[in-house]
């Protein structure tokens, strides 16, 4: 099984967007990514984008069952379909991972705190992108 944790986040929102991503097994982290995303991005386009890396990144070691882990409540809702998603950007990227969840054979999205111990390393590698010289 492979796990994600994955998180975006902007200064000023919308401000100075980056993502960080922890793709892990049952045992190791497997890889950890930060990319910055931009100058005027809002925190939850920055949460639909580093969805879209973990899964990216991802499928480079399975094709069968992931589980995401996202502390984006609004992400999550909206790919389980409780909330629909209204907003042109979000539906852009929303259609992006639905495309995306077509290389694996399942996926759970499994909103997660803030403070779980792989979501505060996501949270880290946001940050550090963040305080680097944009």
């Amino acid at each position: 099984m492979i796990y994600t944790n994955s998180d975006g986040g902007s200064r000023g929102n919308p401000g100075k967007g980056a993502i960080g991503v922890i793709i892990r097994d049952d045992k190791n982290i497997l890889t950890k990514d930060s990319l910055k995303i931009g100058n005027y991005v809002t925190n939850n386009i920055a949460e639909y984008e580093a969805l879209i890396r973990a899964l990216e990144l991802a499928s480079r070691y399975t094709d069968q069952d992931i589980t995401c882990f996202l502390d984006s409540e609004l992400v999550v809702k909206q790919l389980l379909g409780e909330y629909k998603v209204k907003h042109p950007d979000l539906m852009r990227l929303f259609l992006r991972v639905q495309k995306l969840q077509e290389k694996f054979k399942s996926i759970k999205y499994i909103h997660v705190n803030r403070e779980d111990f792989y979501q505060k390393m996501a949270d880290e590698l946001v940050n550090k992108e963040l305080d680097k010289n944009y």
